[in-house]
């Protein structure tokens, strides 16, 4: 009894000094800092420089960040949902490959992403030269930037979460309801109308949530892809680089209210929108394409797109075994005409920035498993009355972007306090791994969560009365069970950190440069075949941690406990 009170008593002690020191003490602090003078009072200078710059850069990069965004769900639910749609509902030659194929962006971290699409669209890129060559079109008025540009590479990136939302709910429909609604006469679109889309609003309404918060947190794409079109998380890393951290600061609460605002907003209309579905249990099974032309063409069709979804990928790969200076500002052929290893042996001989992503992610993710299985404890823990605080708490840094939480952990601990440890933390090794800490806790915390709720707590009052220690129980029962939730959500915060870029290019210092950074340096030098080949190694270290986390679930989820 008394070991569990105090396992108990260790367990809240520690996650209440992590989420005080790391996610509340930063928040509070950045809001203090945006109203704060060089001497130490209070001031709101910074907030007037916000709104009164003429013209207005901040107001204008703050409604680019907004109508961005929305343009970004928009385009996004238009690839994703009728390609959701299709998928779920009809089978053909080639299918399985296909949805694999569709698949791809999420194994693109968002900094090679719009790597890619410089390489594809820029006006020295593979289309527009290839327009340029076979067409003699000009190759600058067929490439791709800007702020439109900025939306091909968000709807590109992002489809995949509308793509596994509504393919998910679709999966679970019960076919009766849509058979009943024929009977009654209803055609096709009056049915999708009136039963299909009203049964898929709470997948929509999560994936467009997820879409506009990852789009506001966006930093690469507007950065490098969006030329003179600023965004409010640009324009934060803009102001910290020329020194003024108040008004940083107050671009950050800016930010931080916009996109706490928009969460806030949707799940509330959500809630007034939910619509429940009673099934029998019924299997949904696809059916085969209608005859003539739409069977023949469609599979063609989604293949072709798979494919498009491949391209990105593929092009990295070209280019990083292309000569450097002979392919990519020379407009002669379409394709490179001199191929090498050398970039990769370029790599060999500096790779301290991959083996410093490898640590820095691997010290974040052990955290992460730390505190998330201890948070997953807490939140399912009846008993225990703050649970749902605690809940909201650890999820508030995945509602925020990336340069909010750098800026608020730079107002946080370019001092000397207690959750530093005596230290200040700003400019030395810790703050990034801090960072990508505090960024993927909410994944495994959440996986973590789903794993206890699913735990049958007759196995542990097994244990307690055949005399096992609260410590011994943990150890072998509640952890062997809850493993491959928290395995699962541990690789996705790994892989993650790998690629993270935006906290990186505010808070990197030269004995920790992340791999991104390495490839934003290799870009900023137009070497842009190095930063191909980095960018390969990344997505293959990506690729092989998802293939691992496959084999390893799908054997520990068939692992019986004796």
């Amino acid at each position: 009894m008394h070991s569990t009170r105090h396992l108990r008593i260790l367990i809240i002690s520690a996650v209440g000094f992590v989420l005080a020191g790391y996610i509340v003490y930063p928040s509070i602090a950045v809001v203090f800092e945006a109203f704060r003078s060089v001497d130490g009072s209070f001031t709101v200078e910074h907030a007037a420089q916000f709104f009164s710059t003429a013209p207005s850069t901040n107001l204008l990069a703050t409604w680019n960040s907004v109508w961005i965004s929305i343009a970004s769900v928009i385009g996004a639910a238009l690839i994703g949902i009728p390609l959701a749609l299709f998928m779920a509902t009809y089978d053909f030659p080639g299918r399985r490959i296909t949805s694999a194929l569709v698949m791809m962006p999420i194994v693109l971290p968002p900094l090679i992403g719009v790597l890619a699409f410089v390489l594809l669209f820029s006006e020295s890129g593979l289309i527009p030269r290839g327009l340029h060559l076979f067409l003699g079109l000009n190759p600058a008025q067929w490439s791709l930037g800007g702020a439109w540009g900025v939306v091909a590479v968000h709807a590109y990136s992002f489809y995949v979460f509308f793509y596994t939302f509504v393919g998910a709910a679709l999966e679970g429909r019960d076919p009766s309801l849509d058979e009943a609604a024929r009977s009654l006469g209803a055609g096709r679109w009056l049915r999708m109308r009136r039963v299909t889309l009203p049964l898929l609003s709470p997948a929509i309404i999560g994936a467009s949530l997820l879409v506009f918060m990852v789009s506001m947190a966006s930093f690469s794409a507007p950065l490098i892809f969006g030329g003179d079109f600023r965004v409010l998380s640009v324009h934060i890393y803009q102001t910290k680089l020329s020194g003024n951290l108040g008004l940083a600061a107050i671009q950050t609460v800016v930010l931080s209210m916009i996109s706490l605002g928009f969460l806030i907003l949707i799940r509330a209309w959500g809630r007034r929108r939910r619509t429940v579905m009673s099934t029998k249990g019924a299997v949904r099974s696809r059916r085969a394409l209608p005859a003539g032309a739409v069977r023949i063409l469609l599979p063609p069709l989604a293949i072709g797109f798979a494919l498009l979804a491949l391209l990105p990928h593929l092009t990295l790969a070209l280019l990083s075994f292309t000569k450097q200076g002979t392919w990519t500002f020379r407009f002669s052929s379409w394709l490179p005409t001199e191929y090498t290893f050398a970039n990769y042996r370029y790599l060999l001989d500096v790779m301290t920035p991959l083996v410093h992503s490898l640590q820095l992610a691997a010290i974040a993710t052990v955290g992460n498993v730390i505190f998330g299985v201890a948070v997953g404890w807490l939140v399912t823990n009846r008993s225990f009355r703050w649970g749902r605080v605690v809940d909201v708490l650890v999820m508030l840094p995945w509602a925020l972007p990336g340069t909010v939480v750098a800026i608020n952990l730079i107002s946080a601990f370019n001092t000397p306090n207690v959750f530093s440890f005596g230290g200040v933390l700003v400019g030395s090794f810790w703050l990034l791994p801090i960072a990508y800490f505090v960024r993927n806790l909410p994944l495994v915390a959440r996986a973590a969560t789903a794993a206890f709720e699913q735990f049958d707590p007759v196995y542990d009052e097994a244990a307690r009365s055949l005399g096992a220690s609260s410590w011994m129980r943990l150890r072998r029962v509640t952890l062997p069970l809850i493993a491959p939730g928290v395995i699962g959500g541990s690789l996705l915060a790994f892989v993650t950190a790998l690629g993270e870029f935006v906290a990186s290019v505010l808070l990197w210092v030269p004995s920790n440069q992340p791999i991104s950074m390495a490839i934003f340096g290799e870009y900023r030098e137009y070497n842009f075949e190095a930063a191909a080949a980095y960018g390969v190694v990344l997505i293959v270290v990506i690729g092989a941690v998802f293939v691992i986390t496959r084999v390893v679930l799908g054997e520990k989820a068939s692992t019986s406990v004796v």
